[in-house]
């Protein structure tokens, strides 16, 4: 038998010209998105033509807010972390044993020296005054009897009449007498005070704590806890710290007999509660934190420091007259440099380094770089370079054109 030839059916040469044209295809995409990753990468005229213009000028000019830089003063300051804490502060307890009776004044008062207090049962002392008055009165008999009696023996000794020793023993019985006589004299002093100490009056002027004590209990001489707490507010004193550092400059202003102005803040370091003068100093500085105490009194008529409160200290050790000074937003830092942008006559930046010198605030001096009246970029900076176009805006709302104007001829204070 004869095999006759298998053919290929139709259906399946169809299927494997299909796959034949797969990889055509894939080339083909390939090739298309290549082509579109090099159109894509490459700036179009319109787009370097406007990043030109936003550089060199034209409407592309990037809009920036500047200050001037001015002549004036500024302070150089040490800080120091300080508590509030009273020049005075008395416990006032009582002097005599007695029953508390009445309290004259209300918490929280402010007191001036010598005003009443408190009063203490005088009842007790009264009656030992009155005794002893009554012994002085019996015991200063008793020596003008005694008295009497030694001028008689006077006589009769200058008459023989009595032995000397008779006269010897009535002289000893009259000094005896008058001994008698102040110690009941003392007894009234006495009595006379514990009655005045009855009377408890405030030692010195300053502010009244809470009471201690209700009225109708028994308090002592001896008590350990006191009846009431007075603070002295004005004025009043803060003690700060300084680093070691510091401390000469410090004590070369006081051996010129200089008053170092001392400004106080409040825990933020914002608000300026009090201004006072450095006092003195510690006499010795603490080997644990290299620091040194010093103390500042302050008037407080506003009444802003109180005992123990928490405290900025700004003591002002020199005073610069005629720096330049700029905003510290103008300022701008590397890890390498300082600098600023300096808007030029021509309505472009230029980048200046600059040398910095004290600070005070929101104003910092520049020692080199910068001279009064230049106008410097405060916001906007981070799309300037060297030459960039801008249009500016004076912090204080004034035009470029004004700023620079008055600007240029410099060397006065704002």
């Amino acid at each position: 038998m004869i095999a006759s030839p298998v053919t290929e059916s139709p259906k399946r040469r169809r299927s494997g010209a299909r796959w034949l044209w797969l990889p055509v295809l894939a080339l083909l995409a390939t090739g298309a998105w290549y082509v579109r990753l090099k159109a894509g990468s490459t700036p179009s005229t319109s787009t370097t033509a406007l990043s030109t213009g936003g550089k060199k000028g034209g409407s592309g000019a990037i809009p920036v807010v500047a200050a001037k830089a001015r002549r004036g003063d500024i302070g150089v300051y040490i800080t120091g972390l300080g508590s509030v804490i009273p020049i005075y502060t008395v416990t006032v307890k009582s002097r005599v044993d007695g029953q508390l009776m009445k309290i004259h004044y209300n918490e929280g008062d402010l007191v001036n020296e010598g005003d009443l207090l408190l009063e203490i049962d005088p009842r007790p002392f009264q009656v030992q005054l009155e005794q002893a008055e009554g012994q002085l009165i019996r015991d200063q008999a008793m020596l003008n009897n005694a008295r009497v009696d030694l001028d008689r023996y006077q006589k009769l000794l200058a008459q023989n009449a009595i032995p000397e020793q008779q006269l010897a023993t009535q002289q000893a019985t009259v000094a005896q007498s008058e001994g008698v006589v102040r110690t009941d004299q003392g007894q009234i002093d006495s009595a006379k005070l514990n009655l005045v100490y009855c009377n408890i009056r405030a030692p010195i002027t300053g502010r009244v704590g809470l009471r201690l004590v209700d009225p109708g209990n028994i308090v002592h001489a001896t008590d350990t806890n006191g009846l009431l707490v007075i603070t002295q507010i004005q004025p009043i004193s803060v003690i700060f710290t300084v680093a070691e550092d510091d401390l000469p400059v410090v004590l070369r202003k006081l051996a010129a007999g200089q008053h170092l102005q001392a400004d106080a803040y409040d825990r933020a370091n914002t608000t300026k509660i009090g201004t006072g003068t450095l006092a003195t100093v510690d006499n010795q500085i603490d080997p644990t934190t290299g620091s040194l105490r010093l103390r500042a009194n302050f008037d407080n008529s506003a009444n802003l420091l109180f005992p123990n409160q928490f405290v900025n200290v700004r003591l002002l050790v020199e005073e610069k007259r005629g720096v330049t000074l700029v905003s510290s937003a103008v300022i701008q830092r590397t890890t390498s440099s300082i600098y600023v942008y300096m808007v030029n006559a021509d309505n472009t930046v230029s980048v200046r380094q600059i040398t910095e010198g004290v600070t005070d605030g929101g104003d910092t001096e520049i020692t080199s770089g910068v001279a009064p009246g230049d106008v410097l970029v405060m916001t906007g900076v981070d799309k300037l370079a060297e030459g960039t176009s801008v249009t500016v805006q004076i912090a204080d709302d004034q035009s470029l054109g004004k700023s620079q104007a008055g600007g240029k001829s410099g060397g006065k204070k704002k």
